[in-house]
């Protein structure tokens, strides 16, 4: 029997299949997948959606963080550029599984940890957006604190920093519970407003100073090319794990893609150009700042603040609007879904929102942005060597161990060929734990901390070959013969 039709490269579940599975508990209306008619994301969203997100204050303070620890502005802007070039890889290749069977992340999980099994990648990513929300609720608070004390007597408040982290947590909160939808129109009209802002704060930076500043002229601190890349490393493998999140999750968003091309165009022109331009203003509008104001203003809310009320008015709306595009898009997608699928039949997207909200506050994100070290180094360091391991699992499965075939009402059955046994793939996870334990235990040898460094990099590469030898010939894959017979051709053009 024909469970699934492919349009034009997109495959959707026919009548039939929908019949089989939709009284199944692993299936709900948000982790079903997409129709034809659901498939209406275009390049420029994608684009929008990379602009949006990019633009941040996390991308904003990453170059600074590099530089404070001893790079000069070009040797941070370009390992800010190669570490999102290279996370761009694996997020074009978890994008096509999304866009062609219309899965989202936890139900793409299935097919590779099995149905029980997903819970264990979904949640850690799920545990990372919800950190990753708090964080930019962070900022985002204490930017707004910052501006409301320029303005008035904010300040005189008790617990006023408190109050403004936790009205605008509450609005991410908000804004998120909308759902998926709401964030694509968001973002369409949210990214040309950012990049105007962020060309018309250059643009006042670069006249004010008179020039691009001292600190584009600064060289680097070290002195040899050991010492710099003792930092390069590390901070690389920082700036990969900046958006080693969304290269597992993405397929929250590419179900909805129009075709492989709107999402490979739109993703591939945004990412690593936004992140560089907006890591460079955070650079050159700093370096103004010393010539302006004798000191480096690494906030762009204290830059603001000494502006006039007015433009300290619009400055607030452009860095809510900052924040609020990439965490609701980056940060609390993931976590939701990843609750909802804990228990499809009794929670919902918007209860995963919810509860995703409240576990980015127990994250502590005022601790997490105490100072660069913890940023760069234990956050995005350590979560980086959790997240490529699994990267590589999603990779080979999906292209070396099935060849880009799925059995989608399989993937919504509690005994179906990717429930394996008892709903776990013991391969996956033994494959994840060896990409995890090899770096960490190097981190301990000398000599060999490098492979600790780059942890997210060989993990992934670890994970990926162990995963593909041990499923060789595993009775989940279906065969080139199998996969035709439960699927059939849509003529050219049209929908199913």
């Amino acid at each position: 029997m024909k469970t699934q039709v492919d349009s034009n490269g997109i495959v959707t579940l026919t009548r039939e299949g929908e019949a089989l599975v939709k009284d199944s508990p692993l299936y709900n209306e948000g982790l079903r997948p997409t129709t034809m008619e659901e498939h209406n994301w275009t390049s420029y969203n994608f684009a929008s959606l990379w602009i949006g997100m990019s633009i941040c204050l996390p991308t904003y303070a990453m170059a600074g963080g590099l530089i404070s620890l001893g790079m000069n502005w070009w040797q941070a802007i370009i390992t800010i550029i190669l570490g999102n070039c290279i996370v761009l890889i694996p997020i074009l290749l978890n994008s096509h599984a999304g866009t062609k069977f219309g899965i989202p992340y936890p139900v793409f999980a299935r097919l590779w940890f099995g149905s029980k099994g997903a819970h264990i990648p979904a949640v850690a990513r799920g545990l990372i957006g919800a950190g990753w929300f708090g964080i930019n609720c962070w900022f985002g608070g204490a930017a707004i604190d910052t501006l409301l004390m320029s303005m008035t007597d904010w300040g005189n408040v008790p617990g006023h920093l408190w109050i403004s982290f936790l009205g605008f947590w509450a609005i991410n909160v908000w804004v998120a519970y909308r759902g998926p939808e709401a964030i694509r129109k968001m973002e369409a009209w949210a990214a040309p407003v950012l990049i105007i802002m962020s060309l018309a704060l250059l643009i006042w930076a670069l006249t004010s100073a008179g020039g691009w500043g001292p600190m584009l002229s600064a060289p680097s601190k070290f002195a040899t090319t050991g010492e710099f890349l003792k930092v390069f490393f590390p901070a690389l493998t920082g700036a990969i794990a900046f958006w080693a999140t969304m290269a597992l999750n993405i397929p929250d968003f590419c179900r909805y893609a129009k075709s492989q091309k709107a999402q490979v165009v739109g993703q591939s022109s945004a990412l690593p150009t936004t992140m560089g331009f907006f890591s460079f203003i955070g650079v050159a509008v700093t370096s103004a700042t010393v010539v302006i104001y004798g000191e480096a203003l690494w906030d762009p809310a204290a830059v603001l603040a000494k502006f006039s009320p007015l433009a300290i008015f619009f400055g607030t709306i452009g860095i809510v609007l900052a924040t609020l595009t990439t965490n609701v898009a980056a940060n609390i997608v993931a976590p939701a879904r990843a609750v909802e699928n804990l228990a499809p039949r009794r929670l919902s997207y918007q209860n995963g929102a919810l509860i995703a909200g409240f576990v980015g506050l127990l994250m502590q994100p005022w601790y997490i942005l105490e100072n660069f070290g913890n940023y760069i180094f234990l956050w995005l360091g350590t979560y980086g060597a959790l997240l490529g391991p699994i990267d590589g699992i999603a990779i080979a499965d999906y292209w070396l161990v099935r060849k880009r075939r799925i059995h989608l009402t399989e993937l919504y059955k509690t005994n179906g060929i990717y429930s394996y046994k008892s709903g776990y793939n013991t391969h996956a996870l033994w494959a994840m734990l060896i990409g995890i334990a090899i770096p960490f235990i190097c981190k301990y040898i000398p000599g060999l901390t490098i492979v600790w460094d780059n942890a997210w990099t060989i993990g992934l590469l670890i994970s990926l070959a162990v995963y593909t030898w041990v499923m060789k010939g595993n009775a989940s894959i279906i065969s080139a013969k199998q996969y035709e017979q439960v699927t059939s051709q849509a003529a050219a053009g049209k929908a199913s």
